[in-house]
């Protein structure tokens, strides 16, 4: 009956870990889409220049701004005034020295155009810039010590501005200003927008979210490209989603980088999702917009202004919570998909984070945080490990009952708790720890995969990059054959960490009481093979916390199997 048991708890783990794609879609489910809100009629229907994705163009190449911060460096189109050329100065593409830098926004007109835009939606008869406008600058570049205004004149009596400034990290802040000339009062309605004229090869995985996505009357919504092009095909203008809340936040997220606008927190906005096509990128275009749900009026002689920030950046963990904190907007730390599990994975993330700064390696970070985890669990692995070691011991009267009850299943499992409890032995401890440690491995595994901190970090020797599996291949001899076997069937790649996990398993399995069914017993033998090939694909740094927490096991398990047997025999 025990060794029943720990097959079971040993299958059940399986189940786990190949069909945890399916579980985790279900229990992290995106938010259901909310049945839109249309604009108030007037409003569409006097709308010149309104944030919208099914007639926008791509603009003749025209002057530009030069962008250049800590940071990041680039340029703003000054002919329809968008921020369409950002990129990032500490990180590359790949691990090559030569590799380019990241690019988190594109030029309308190429391959990968994406980028944020502001303007107005005015009454009937009164001139707005648009995609067409060229802009004024003040100034010829844009640093944080030197802001620039982007000024434009509709021959009306208004001068509209943008007043723009970035600071040292990621962030610009963008004031969208009117001077009103005139006589008479104007009504404006300011709007920003982030546009995506292309849908991104990014990696699927149940682990991460990317895509437009946003924080509405701080509730966080995700919208995916494909949820997205569905509702947007089926909604009046493409709208697929729309709220009017204050504040709050809207942008197009990838894996590690993020576009996103955040207005005046203070202001009631109408926010949307919405989906179209255009002449430009691969002919889609996914937007995350806002527009005042009131409009800011310029009196005679005076002017009216709105201010927003704009986030294009790397989604750095502690930058995020800054910027949260700084401009008091809304969960802007959910852009860090640290899923429904947060209370684990948050936590997790920051003590490798701190062991990171204390030992200057993250994968050393993930080998103390291990030792941590053994620590928290240790009364209960001790408990688990000295069950295990009396039930080694107690194998000879276990198989003298088997011999004699072979025919009656019903005696012998009487007979089997009877001697459990004479011995003191829960069969059923040797799972527990494991079981409870499931969702420390998951999470740790989407800490590992999500975050940017994570992303191209080395450890030692042929591990150079603990966000990705270990680059060794066993059927390549490691190297030494000069081919890549996974171009003649993917599954054909196992490395050296992989095997090394795959032998700590084998060598803890030999600790734990051998299964009497022969069959059961080959079963047993075929888990270290087994999930060596499944975590051949995984995050070097899971494999590496799998590996690490194995030995300590075998450690403690050993010790304490030792003691148990010198308890036994005195």
């Amino acid at each position: 009956m025990d060794q029943k048991r720990l097959l079971l708890a040993v299958s059940v783990s399986l189940v786990i870990l190949l069909a945890f794609t399916f579980i985790q879609d279900k229990f992290l489910p995106h938010p259901a889409p909310v049945p839109a809100q249309v604009q108030a009629p007037a409003l569409a229907e006097q709308a010149a220049g309104a944030p919208g994705t099914a007639a926008q163009q791509a603009p003749a190449p025209g002057p530009r701004l030069t962008v250049d911060a800590p940071l990041l460096k680039g340029s703003i189109g000054l002919t329809g005034a968008v921020f369409d050329d950002v990129v990032l100065k500490q990180y590359h593409e790949t691990l090559a020295a030569d590799s380019p830098l990241v690019q988190v926004m594109g030029r309308r007109g190429g391959d990968k155009p994406s980028y944020v835009q502001f303007g107005w939606t005015a009454p009937a008869g009164v001139k707005v810039p648009d995609d067409s406008t060229v802009w004024s600058p003040s100034a010829n570049e844009l640093t944080p010590q030197t802001p620039v205004t982007l000024s434009w004149d509709n021959g009306q009596g208004l001068t509209f501005q943008l007043q723009l400034a970035v600071d040292d990290k990621y962030m610009f802040t963008v004031t969208q200003n009117v001077l009103n000339h005139g006589a008479a009062a104007v009504q404006l309605y300011p709007w920003s927008r982030v546009v995506r004229d292309y849908k991104p090869k990014e990696q699927s995985s149940w682990v991460l979210f990317d895509g437009p996505l946003g924080v509405f009357n701080g509730t966080l919504k995700q919208e995916g490209y494909k949820a997205l092009k569905s509702d947007g095909e089926k909604a009046a203008g493409g709208v697929a989603y729309t709220e009017t809340a204050p504040g709050g936040w809207v942008g197009i997220t990838d894996k590690y980088w993020l576009s996103a606008v955040a207005p005046d927190q203070s202001a009631s906005m109408t926010g949307s999702m919405s989906y179209g096509t255009v002449n430009d990128g691969d002919g889609s275009a996914y937007e995350t917009s806002f527009i005042t749900a009131q409009p800011v009026t310029a009196a005679p002689g005076g002017n009216a202004a709105f201010t927003s920030h704009v986030f294009t950046g790397a989604k750095v963990v502690k930058i995020l919570d800054a910027y949260q904190s700084e401009y008091h907007i809304p969960n802007f730390y959910k852009a860090v998909d640290f899923g429904h599990l947060y209370i684990l994975t948050k936590p997790i993330f920051f003590a490798l984070d701190w062991l990171n700064s204390l030992l200057g390696n993250f994968g050393l970070a993930i080998i103390v945080f291990t030792v941590g985890v053994k620590l928290v669990f240790f009364p209960l692995a001790s408990y688990s490990y000295r069950s295990m070691g009396k039930m080694r011991l107690v194998q000879p009267k276990m198989q003298a009952l088997r011999e004699q009850y072979k025919d009656d299943a019903v005696k012998l499992q009487q007979a089997t708790m009877e001697l459990y409890k004479a011995e003191k032995i829960n069969p059923a401890s040797g799972c527990l720890p494991m079981l409870l440690q499931i969702p420390v491995f998951f999470s740790l595994y989407k800490v590992i995969f999500i975050t940017i901190e994570m992303r191209q970090a080395p450890f030692y020797g042929w591990v150079k990059d603990l966000s990705v599996p270990d680059p060794t291949n066993l059927f390549n001899l490691f190297g030494l054959l000069p081919f890549d076997p996974t171009a003649i069937y993917a599954p054909l790649h196992i490395g050296a960490l992989p095997l090394i996990m795959g032998f700590t398993m084998f060598l803890q399995q030999k600790l734990n009481p051998a299964p009497a069914d022969p069959a059961q017993a080959r079963m047993f033998q075929l888990m270290p093979i087994v999930f060596t090939f499944m975590l051949a694909g995984s995050p070097s740094g899971l494999v590496l916390y799998w590996a690490w927490n194995n030995l300590l096991s075998v450690g403690q398990q050993w010790l304490i199997m030792r003691q148990t047997a010198a308890q036994a025999k005195a």
